[in-house]
């Protein structure tokens, strides 16, 4: 016959409005402090960091000189209803290519020879991550994975996603100077590769954060600036004028809708280099 212990209903007790709390804490906490919230490597788009940081849902003003409508994509999108786009003014396009070392678009082929084959000028993206291999790594897994150049006059130089880090610090726990090293490997290796220079995208805010408003890639790397809003506002130092604007992420058939800087013409000649 078991012997009772008056002690062990209490310590049971305790344990049990212990654990209660605990169940309770972690249901308060924030999304961003949860774990399971963290997206999986890989499924990171362009923008992505814009709206948690910097974004609104962007209308271009009315009074803007003539620009040509564009897109980008990534995998989330799928397969793209392309002659809707097309239909509706769009012109041009870029879609995501690769992350880091470790990820490829399933949908590439759809997306980048769909805009293509409905007579769009298009390009791809890479999303960096600057805390998992080197710049120069980096872009050699981007141009060996879709993000190459050729001078037919509808392929347009491939971009340098560049924004807040979804996994983890939003800097990816580089210094200022550390973060232009990077960035510097990645670009002198897509030229050398491709010989075109690469269109950098990013924000103000974060390139003012994780740069410290670094001016000296203005001179040879178009701008593609993200910003949700009526305008593109501040741009980042250096750059006069920006080349692609992406001002929303709630557009039409796909949510990422953008602005080239000029009219169709000056597009094909960013193409054609």
């Amino acid at each position: 016959m078991p012997v009772h212990r008056p002690g062990s209903a209490r310590r049971r007790l305790v344990a049990s409005l212990a654990a209660a709390g605990l169940a309770v804490l972690s249901l308060a906490l924030p999304a961003s402090a949860r774990s399971a919230d963290v997206p999986t490597r890989g499924s990171a788009y362009m923008g992505m960091g814009v709206l948690a940081h910097d974004g609104q849902s962007g209308t271009p003003s009315s009074g803007d000189a003539t620009q040509t409508e564009g897109v980008d994509v990534s995998g989330h999108q799928g397969n793209v209803a392309w002659s809707t786009l097309w239909n509706s003014g769009v012109k041009w396009a870029y879609v995501k290519a690769t992350e880091g070392t470790y990820y490829t678009n399933p949908y590439f082929a759809q997306q980048y020879n769909g805009s293509y084959n409905i007579g769009m000028i298009r390009g791809s993206y890479h999303f960096a991550t600057p805390d998992t291999t080197s710049g120069a790594t980096q872009a050699n897994y981007f141009v060996d994975h879709g993000g190459g150049w050729s001078g037919d006059g509808k392929t347009l130089p491939g971009a340098l996603d560049i924004e807040w880090n979804p996994y983890g610090a939003a800097c990816y726990g580089k210094t200022q100077s550390g973060m232009v090293t990077w960035i510097r490997d990645f670009l002198n290796q897509y030229k050398a590769r491709t010989g075109r220079d690469a269109v950098i995208y990013t924000a103000t805010s974060w390139w003012t954060q994780c740069t410290g408003n670094y001016g000296g890639f203005a001179s040879y790397n178009p701008l593609w600036i993200a910003r949700y809003a009526s305008d593109p506002g501040t741009l980042p130092a250096g750059w006069a004028y920006y080349t692609m604007w992406q001002y929303t992420s709630s557009g039409p058939t796909v949510g990422d809708h953008d602005k080239f800087n000029g009219a169709y013409d000056r597009l094909q000649a960013l193409a054609l280099g």
